[in-house]
Parts: structure tokens; sequence; C-alpha cells
């Protein structure tokens, strides 16, 4: 029996009357539901845009849709899949549209024939004046088959904005093999669309994604990419014309604006965008400097005391409770800094009320202790810098015909006597020896960005792992290049633990300094390089060479989220010329040329967790032990917490890659995911392609090993290095950003001042008023999550985003997993044989939990989510 006798039964025609619709070809009703959510701004309907699509409705019909045939081609038309009659969305003008970003739902109602068969695709054209978001269709009653489901999730421009109707694939995935014919022809469209021809200025409606250099920094800073000297990978390109009087340079943009140009699925949604202004990023820029200045010029832009610095904070009131409210106490400081909060802080929060950073909410102290000082190189914000010492004294990679000896000075008589009566050769042997070493990447750029306000130096730690499991640190050396030259080498002094009188204060500035080194190679390098930067390729990759069909697109596209816009306003109002980072960061106008020199040792292979423990002597391979590795440090929180993490997202890969991927020939003869990693490595990191690592990805385990690796820098390893940021260096002296002196001489007055007031001197030392203040207001919202966020074991659409039952399971038991996972990082934090999970400030590690604490989702939760983002 045919579906039109079936139709004819269930609606009781007769014979002739079934005759008379197979004459028609046997037309039927298809119910459809289409949410979407009209355009919005910063949260408010776009009223001017919504009444004019109002009116338009009155005389035409808005918004429609066809549904394409995944079994019957048409011979008039390359047999692309057959295409229905055109049906519109239903009572738009009665649907009451909403203040805030909510979606709406949508019937619509299509004409369909046995001749169209199972949908897989349909086209969408928008006749309206304003955009929409297109998130899902649902189709409920096709006959005989189970109901259709849409996942787009996309922006929607009127329809004469495109060259091309908008295309939608159904979620079902097809290798680019398995595809069907009918829908073939309208998968290779939609990825030519997303390519583009590489011409002309692109507009927020294009959805292009090309690759351009890093050469929209500002006139004054290097090209980035395709150099041997200045090595990048490829940033997404805008199109903008290059500058007149440089055209090596892409012409610039109003400073305060945040329309940089990326593909628009690729930019913030409206909730994020609503909480991103909201959390002050925007008033950082460079048009409120100038006010900002004018204000701390008045205070000397100093803080005179510790207790200065708190009283940034919510609550904090200090030893006179009725001077501090009446802003007497130290007027200079606080009274000014209330103003500056007036200015930019649009969050509604009152004059300075900063939430107290977790580092000093049970001891506005303990991070000066040396124990406080090591296990925030395991648990900190910067994690992945440590690494096992294995020579001694440490040695210099860098040329000695071009800057000579840089042997480091630290002797064993420097740090011997605070081993614990352990011998240096001892420590070696047993691996108890661990360095922060930042010397060979600095020295190349030390004299000059010691012409800048920065004065600061190349630092070597030397920490001893102890039998409870704390790094004890033995000895920091302080580098200056010779003042004859760099031919000349070094000119080098050691510091060592003191606890009492001025050699304890100048310990405590020892401290500083590395600390400034950290964070200043955290900044450029941690968050940005190494997780960011690397990671905007593998997304245009994917988005020109895999069609949202191919399930490795399904699979990786969520941890692509808000990547490229916020890498686009970071390079405008961080990294450019004369930028956030610039202005509060050591290594100033040198920090993106100085990344572009550690990009040229990246390796991404050694991305893969176990991989850099073993690269940086954290670990050694052993098969008898968990995942396969033995942990020099046994309480190292990010590497413990992670390597569960990556064993989770490693086994899940793997089950979802060989579902799809039986045998390796599959993949060998996979034109999509060849296409894609030939382009990622030959364009979007075309200045490393001739690199050995490079996965071939000819096997099932290159594949889930260079899945994993992507998926684990996006999400956890980003987590790591960046929610953290508020809980450390939201609180200035613990996480200094710039050093503006050196270290005061016996016999000078600078030595004198620092025996009288030696916090004073610290703090003119590091971080200044205003760069701390401006440095609060960033990583506050860097820290912080929007309440749109999706964390890691979680998809939009979670029961339909795949057709495949399997991976749904699949990917249910990956949360679950993950759940148990946080029970036993919360299980482990409170344990107290790990002492470096909590430490003196009694912070428990919680950057790698996978969710948020279900009374604080949002905001400074101070864990992991799931895509890459440097603004939330």
């Amino acid at each position: 029996m045919c579906l039109s006798e079936v139709f004819g039964k269930c609606f009781g025609l007769k014979d002739d009357e079934r005759d008379n619709q197979n004459d028609q070809n046997k037309i039927i009703k298809v119910k459809g539901t289409v949410v979407l959510m009209k355009k919005n701004m910063l949260d408010v309907t776009d009223c001017c845009a919504s009444l004019l699509d109002r009116v338009h409705e009155l005389w035409s019909k808005g918004v429609c849709l066809q549904l394409i045939s995944s079994v019957n081609g048409d011979p008039e038309n390359e047999m692309r899949g057959k295409v229905s009659k055109e049906a519109y969305l239903e009572d738009w003008n009665h649907k009451i549209s909403s203040f805030t970003a909510e979606a709406v739902e949508f019937n619509v109602t299509f004409e369909w024939d046995e001749s169209i068969g199972l949908p897989g695709a349909f086209l969408i054209k928008n006749f309206h004046h304003s955009e929409f978001l297109l998130k899902t269709l649902t189709l409920e009653d096709v006959p005989g088959i189970c109901p259709v489901y849409f996942v787009c999730n996309s922006w929607v421009y009127p329809s004469k904005r495109y060259k091309c109707t908008r295309v939608f694939f159904s979620n079902q995935s097809y290798l680019t093999s398995n595809t069907p014919e009918p829908l073939r022809k309208y998968r290779e469209d939609e990825l030519r669309n997303l390519r583009g021809d590489g011409t002309g200025e692109l507009q927020a409606w294009d959805r292009v994604y090309d690759y351009a250099l890093y050469n929209d920094l500002g006139t004054g800073r290097p090209v980035l990419g395709n150099t041997i000297e200045f090595p990048y990978p490829r940033r997404g390109r805008t199109g903008r014309k290059p500058m007149q009087k440089d055209p090596r340079y892409e012409s610039e943009i109003f400073k305060l604006s945040l329309n940089v140009y990326v593909p628009r699925d690729e930019r913030f949604s409206q909730i994020k965008l609503a909480d991103f202004l909201a959390y002050g990023v925007k008033a950082l820029s460079q048009g409120v400097r100038p006010e900002l200045k004018a204000i701390f010029d008045k205070a000397h832009n100093e803080f005179n005391s510790f207790e200065d610095v708190l009283h940034l904070y919510e609550g904090y009131k200090g030893r006179d409770d009725q001077l501090a409210d009446s802003h007497s106490v130290n007027s200079n400081c606080c009274f000014n800094l209330e103003l500056v909060n007036e200015i930019f802080r649009s969050d509604g929060e009152k004059a300075f009320k900063f939430p107290k950073p977790d580092v000093i909410q049970t001891d506005e102290f303990a991070w000066r202790s040396d124990e406080e000082f090591g296990r925030e190189m395991l648990a900190g914000l910067n994690p992945i810098a440590i690494r096992l010492l294995q020579e001694f004294p440490p040695t210099s990679k860098l040329d000695p015909t071009l800057y000579g000896d840089h042997t480091s000075s630290i002797t064993k008589g420097h740090i011997e006597k605070n081993m614990n009566g352990l011998t240096v050769d001892e420590a070696l042997e047993n691996n108890k020896l661990f360095t922060l070493d930042y010397h060979d990447d600095l020295i190349p750029y030390l004299n000059r960005i010691n012409t800048t306000a920065t004065k600061t130096y190349a630092t070597r730690t030397i920490l001893l792992l102890q039998d409870d499991g704390t790094l004890k640190p033995l000895g920091i050396e302080l580098t200056l290049v010779h003042p004859n030259g760099e031919i000349y080498g070094a000119e080098s002094k050691v510091y060592t633990p003191a606890q009492e009188g001025v050699e304890g204060s100048i310990w405590q500035l020892a401290k500083a300094y590395a600390v400034v080194n950290d964070s200043g190679f955290h900044q450029f390098i941690s968050p940005w390089l190494y997780t960011h930067c690397v990671i905007e390729p593998f997304i245009i990759a994917a988005n020109r060479q895999l069609s949202v069909l191919h399930p490795i697109h399904k699979l990786l596209q969520p941890h692509f989220r808000d990547t490229m816009n916020i890498n686009a306003v970071s390079r405008h109002i961080n990294l450019t010329t004369d930028g956030f980072f610039e202005k509060n960061v050591f290594p100033d106008k040198f920090g993106m040329e100085m990344s572009s020199t550690i990009y040229r040792d990246w390796n991404f292979t050694a991305q893969a967790l176990p991989e850099n423990l073993i690269k940086r002597g954290i670990a050694v391979r052993d098969p008898s032990k968990p995942h396969g590795l033995r942990m020099l440090i046994e309480d190292y929180p990010f590497a413990v917490d992670g390597l569960e993490i990556w064993s989770a997202i490693e086994n899940w890969v793997h089950e979802y890659c060989s579902f799809y991927y039986p045998t390796d020939d599959l993949i060998q003869g996979d034109a999509e995911i060849q296409s894609w990693w030939e382009e990622l490595r030959t364009k979007g990191h075309g200045d490393l392609k001739d690199k050995p690592w490079w996965p071939k990805l000819q096997t099932l385990t290159e594949l889930t090993q260079s899945c994993t690796t992507i998926i684990w820098i996006a999400s956890a390893l980003h987590a790591a290095v960046n929610f953290g940021q508020y809980q450390y260096a939201g609180y200035g002296p613990n996480r200094p950003t710039v050093s503006r002196r050196f270290m005061p001489e016996l016999g000078t007055s600078d030595y004198d001042e620092l025996e009288k007031n030696p916090d004073l001197v610290f703090l003119k030392t590091i971080t200044s008023q205003l760069q701390t203040l401006l440095g609060m207001s960033l990583i506050e919202s860097l820290s912080k999550h929007s309440a749109d966020e999706i964390f890691l074991g979680q998809r939009e659409c979670a029961d339909h985003w795949t057709k495949d039952a399997a991976q749904l399971e699949a990917f249910k038991s990956f949360g679950e997993k993950l759940v148990n996972i946080e029970n036993r990082i919360v299980e482990m934090n409170n344990e107290e044989q790990w002492k470096n999970r909590v430490g003196p400030v009694k912070v428990p590690y919680t950057l790698l939990c996978p969710y948020p604490l279900p009374s604080n989702p949002i905001g400074l939760t101070g864990r992991e989510y799931q895509t890459v983002c440097l603004s939330n």
C-alpha cells in the first residue's frame, strides 16, 4: 500500500478521491515548529526593525522555507534534492517580542508529497528588514518517519544580503563519501560559500572564513606570520583595506568599537554580549585612559600601604571604620579610586566594590609565604610552566656567539643550606629539584623592555620537592644583560630565602620579580598563544573544509564557541599598539613579538597533556600506573585533575570516532577530513607546516589523539590558565604584572627606604595604582562565566544534536564520567594529605571542575567551561 492509500484510509477518502489525490502528486500537509530569536540589542528589542518587520508582514509573507529531499533528485537541477513548495512562518505579528533575548516558537505548514520523501535539508529566505537567530526546525509528522530535527543555531539575514539561499541540514551525520546524492551538491555549495573568494571587505552578514596575517596590531609592531623571523598562526580575515601610509598593515577602526568582523555565527550571543559590556571591558579601552590618568596624576599613582589596596574590596573598612567611611583614610588614594570606579564600572556596583579575591579571603597575608609561592606554580593561574631541573647549575640554550655565556650563577652553596640535609647531587638523582625559568625567553628582549617604564630582570627560580609534597623555594636568580652588550653575557645576582629584617624584604622583592615574569608570560603566552591563538586556524579550516553534516564537525564545533570573536576583540583592544596588555603587562610593546619567538617552538602533539607532562619532566611513562604515567610530583593538582579530564575526553572521542571510522581506510579516503587537516597544517599553521611532529591523520589513533588534543586545549587547558585569574591576580600584590624599579642596592637611598618602610618600597616596585585598578577590572571580566555558558559535557539541543542514538548515549555517559571526576576533585580538596590543593591561602583547586556550583552558576565561579573564551 502506498503512502497515499494510507492517508486516504486515515482520512476516510473514497477510492476515486484517492485517485484524484494521486493525480495531484499525493500532496499532504506536514506541520513544523521553528524556534528562533528575533534581533535584540543588549537584551532590549530592536524596536525599529521589529516595527518594520510587523508592517512588512501586512503585505508580504516574511519568512519562507522549502524542504529538500535526501532521496529523490531533480533532473532539472543537476540531480539536487527535490524542493517542496514554499511555506511561511505563521503568526509573526501575533507573537509578542520579549524585551530580553528569548526564543519564540512559530508554526509552519509544508505541502508534502511522495516525490520529496525524507527531507534532509531545507532552504530559508528572510524577507524581513532584520536578521534573526534560527535555532531549530522540527518536523513532527512526516509520514512513516520519526520526527525530523534540524539544529541550526545560525543568524539568518535578509535574503537580499545573500548571493545564495541559506540551506540547513538535518541532524543526520554523513561522512563525505556517504552523503546521499541529492544532498551532495548542497553540501559542496555550502562549503564553497563559507570559503568565499578571498576578495573584498567582509560585512556582518558575510559568512566567510578565511586566513590573514597578524597585520592589524598597529604600524609600530611587526607583522606576525609568513616569515622566518616572526612565525605565527593565522587569524580570521576581515578584508579591511590596507593603510595608505603603510600598505603592509590593515587599516584601523575606531578604538572603542567592538565591531571587528568575524563570521556572524562566531559572534557573542546577545546574552553574552550584554554580560561582556556590563563587566566593563569596553570601558577599559584607550578612549577612557586620559580621564583615568588625569585622576591618578592627582594621587601620585601609588598605594602607600597594603591596607590601601584592601580598601578596593567589598566589605573592607580597615582599622578606622569611621575615617574609611568618610574617605579620609589616605585621601590621596581612596577618594580618587572611588572617582575612577564611578567612571568605568558598568555592572551596577557601588564605588570601589570589587569582590574580595579568594587569595585574601581567609588570610590577607598568607600569599607572602614561601609555601604559597611554590604552590601556585602547581595550582595557581599558570600551572603549566614549572619543569624538572635536570642539570646544575642551570644552563642556557642561547647562541653564545650572540649572547655570550648565560650559565646560571646559582651555586650549590647558595641552596644546599635550605635543602633539608640533601645535597644538590642527591636531589638531582632523586628528581627533587624543579625550576621556573624564563631566562632564555627574556634575555633577547630584556634591554629593549627596560627602555620602557618597566624595570625588570630575567629570572630563574629553583625549588625543592619536600617529603610532604610541597615545593620549597631555594633561590632566585635575577639577571640583566651585561652593561657592555649582549655578546658579553649576563650580570646576575642570586637571592635566597630570608624571613626577617631587610634580608626578608629583599627576598619578598625577589619573589615579586619572579612572579612578574610569570605574569607576563601568562598573559601573552598561556591563555593567548597556547589556547586562543593556536586554536583559531583549526576553527577556520574546519568551517572551510568540514561540512556541518560531517561527524567531526559536530564533534569539534561546540568547543570553538566564541573563540574568533574573543580573539578579534582582544587583538583590537588588548594586543594592539598601546593596548591594555602593552600598558599593563611588563613585556610592553614587545609582548606579541616575544610570543612569536615562543610559537616557533610550539608543537601540536606536545599539547596533549601526557606528552606535555613528560616534556616538562613532571612525569615518566609507566604502564603500571593510571594513565600510563608516574608523576614525579604526586600532589600536582593541575596534572592530577587534568589527567582525569584528559582520559575522559580521550575515551569519549575514541568511541565517537570509531563509530564513524571502523577502519583506517575510511579516514584515509575521507576527502573532507583530509582537506581539513592539509589546510590546517599548510595554511592555518603554515609557518610550521614542515615540522615532523604533525600527525598524518591516517589512522583512528591519530584522529582520536588530534581531536582529543584540540578539545583539551579549547576546554580544560584554557580553563586552567584563564578562570583562576581573579582568584589569584585580583589582589595585585600577589600577582604583579609590572616591576617599575630595580632591586635596591646597599648604600643607596632606595635601600635606606627599604629598611624604613619595606611595604611602601614593595608597592612602589610593582604594578602602579592605575595599572592595578585597570588590571583588576579586566581580569574580573576574564574570569567570569556568562549566563548562557555551556560547560564541558553539555550541548545545546542535548537530545537532538545528532540523530545517532549510540552517540547521544555515549555523550551522556561522558557527562556522567565528568560528574564523577568532579566529585573526586571535591573529595581530594578536603583531604589534608594533599597540601597543594588548598595551601596557606585556603583556596581549593577547582579550575578543572567541569561544572559550576549550583549556587554560583555564572560570574566568578573559578571553574572550567567548555569553550575558549578570553572575555568570560
